[in-house]
């Protein structure tokens, strides 16, 4: 059985040096470090433990939910004794200025159960463009720029944080810009479409990480370009520029 405690034995020197190379390297690098890090198994709990101990109080990074995902997932007490301590409620704050409670967003994109979190993630959006959006469960155009931004960048945040960076609106966005805004190259790079097909909803996409990238949130693309156009060109991410 995996012991709890975490005050055990000195980090073998092999692990101290991973741990060093971790504390180190970039972004890339250590989301490629994880799995050597987790298969040393209690003292590889440690040092993401200790890592992300040091991070509490910066703004949550892509690094720092793939080492909170790994923890989440794993088989030691002292995981999950200190998640439960420390972050009870995830790793990203869920601020929203409308009043909408996001945990069980967070769990579901925690627990990796992206199909259930992407209707859900379309179920937020629809409280917060008000009460025809819920009873029709999908949103117009038009109320998209109406969202609040401190809402978007916290949906944003959860499934960025959630997916090794892979998914998340401000993906899409990136990605659509970096294409001169040609919604046909996006549609394919994406995913969405192969060819002249689109992407049979819900059974021929992909819920897992294996997705490419920007694959999710569908942001309710099964209703055509016009509300996905919208969200990728609202306000909340005029700081990242055109």
């Amino acid at each position: 059985m995996p012991d709890s405690s975490t005050t055990s034995q000195p980090i073998p020197s092999d692990v101290a040096e991973l741990q060093d190379k971790f504390t180190t390297s970039t972004t890339k690098n250590q989301l490629q470090m994880l799995p050597q890090i987790v298969a040393t198994g209690l003292p590889g709990v440690e040092i993401l433990i200790k890592w992300l101990q040091q991070q509490l109080e910066s703004k949550p990074t892509i690094i720092a939910g793939a080492v909170y995902q790994a923890l989440y997932h794993s088989e030691f007490p002292a995981a999950r004794d200190y998640l439960d301590r420390e972050l009870p409620a995830g790793i990203v704050p869920l601020q929203s200025s409308a009043n909408i409670d996001y945990t069980t967003l967070q769990k579901l994109l925690a627990q990796q159960k992206f199909q259930a979190a992407d209707k859900l993630t379309t179920e937020k959006l629809c409280e917060l463009a008000g009460a025809g959006a819920i009873g029709r469960k999908w949103i117009y155009f038009t109320e998209v720029e109406q969202l609040p931004s401190i809402d978007l960048h916290t949906i944003d945040a959860l499934w960025l944080l959630h997916s090794e960076g892979k998914f998340g609106f401000s993906i899409q966005r990136e990605m659509w810009l970096g294409m001169s805004k040609s919604w046909d190259k996006l549609w394919v790079k994406i995913g969405w479409k192969n060819a002249n097909n689109w992407t049979r909803y819900p059974g021929s996409f992909t819920w897992d990480l294996t997705a490419p990238r920007g694959h999710l949130p569908l942001s309710n693309q099964l209703r055509g370009v016009r509300v996905i156009s919208a969200l990728l060109s609202h306000p909340a991410w005029d700081k990242i520029g055109e």
